[in-house]
């Protein structure tokens, strides 16, 4: 893995950068390959991420956080995709989910539960999607009745990526009417009882990352588990999918970071005609062309980072990012496995697994579809 120039605003970022490089290549790279070939989930990475103050970047130091800009988080999370994008994305998902306690809980529920959510001991999944309702979240159907002893919930929640394996669940249930104001938020402990995951999806890439549907049986939670006010868990949802759709462009453009650098590699070693064909025009060009794409990607994820540090809005750019980033990401793992001709199609070598992996990256938090909506309907406000 090279490395890449990259503007950090403090030294301390630097090292934080140097610090991510090291455990990416030492620790991350060496395994990525076998791991997924078995679909095993790395669980003890995230321990060590945690431990080496990884996990809660972006949140305050008060509780834990490493009060980093999302300008210096993104690109850690980069870096961590760039070695190993199970990693990179569970640590955006654990990211996502943290968001509603140290946002809108209460300085007791922080005081509980977020220390240890944010120093790795507790790695925690979001749950929004279900069966009937993905880019439709606000048709959500897992219900959270109310009595005296706090809440009752039933339901079944889809496509939750460390389902069966996080110790605690960022959950959007209903506790009100239909639609978005009687969505509510709470945190949910991984070991309640009736709460359980289906058998883990069978899916096409990523597969040392556990994706399942969560099934909410008769599960009691404390109204101490309430985040926020009641009905104002919608909000709370597309304000944390805003973020967190920095943390898929991020990935993204680790991703297609490391298929750029296994094609030039190999473009540079492989010689056909008596030369390297990197020096052919038509391998020279494309190499030139998914280059250019990547630092453009890059660029625009810290452009929509900068907005948000400075507390300005950010939502149709990240939507921008996560849009652009990830069909960057696809074009340029398919490019990689072209320039690899015949070797890119083998497992031998990671780039069609790369391939695989990026077309989940058009899909999760919001689809492209989705993101193209978002950015139409802010240039139709004018």
């Amino acid at each position: 893995m090279g490395t890449i120039e990259r503007p950090l605003p403090t030294p301390e970022a630097e090292a934080l950068l140097g610090l991510t490089g090291e455990l990416a290549a030492n620790e991350l790279a060496p395994r990525a390959s076998e791991a997924e070939a078995e679909g095993r989930f790395p669980r003890e990475v995230f321990r060590v991420l945690g431990r080496a103050g990884l996990l809660g970047l972006p949140y305050p130091e008060e509780y834990g956080g490493g009060g980093q800009p999302y300008e210096v988080y993104l690109q850690v999370i980069e870096e961590l995709s760039r070695a190993w994008l199970t990693v990179g994305l569970g640590v955006s998902v654990h990211t996502l989910a943290c968001f509603p306690l140290a946002i809108r809980g209460t300085d007791g529920q922080r005081r509980r539960w977020l220390r240890d959510m944010l120093g790795g001991e507790l790695l925690g999944a979001y749950c929004l999607s279900e069966p009937q309702s993905g880019s439709d979240a606000a048709a959500l159907r897992t219900r959270a009745v109310r009595d005296d002893e706090g809440y009752l919930v039933n339901g079944t929640k889809a496509w939750i990526t460390h389902a069966g394996e996080a110790d605690f669940y960022t959950l959007m249930a209903r506790t009100g009417e239909e639609g978005p104001e009687g969505i509510s938020c709470f945190h949910v402990p991984g070991d309640a009882p009736g709460l359980r995951a289906a058998p883990p999806e069978r899916k096409m890439g990523m597969t040392a990352s556990p994706t399942a549907q969560l099934i909410f049986t008769d599960v009691r939670l404390r109204a101490d588990r309430l985040v926020g006010e009641e009905g104002a868990g919608y909000s709370v949802a597309l304000s944390a999918l805003e973020s967190g759709r920095l943390g898929i462009a991020a990935c993204a453009v680790g991703l297609a970071q490391a298929a750029l650098d296994a094609a030039v590699a190999y473009a540079r070693q492989r010689q056909q005609f008596d030369q390297s064909i990197i020096e052919f025009q038509g391998i020279g060009f494309l190499l030139a062309d998914i280059a250019t794409a990547v630092e453009a990607s890059r660029s625009l994820y810290l452009a929509a980072a900068r907005r948000r540090d400075a507390g300005r809005p950010f939502g149709p750019q990240a939507a921008m990012a996560k849009l652009f980033a990830s069909d960057t990401a696809m074009r340029v793992t398919t490019d990689a496995v072209q320039v690899l001709g015949g070797y890119g199609y083998v497992q031998d070598f990671p780039v069609e697994r790369y391939l695989r992996e990026a077309k989940m990256l058009q899909i999760v938090e919001g689809t492209n579809q989705i993101q193209r909506m978002v950015i139409a309907r802010y240039l139709g406000k004018g």
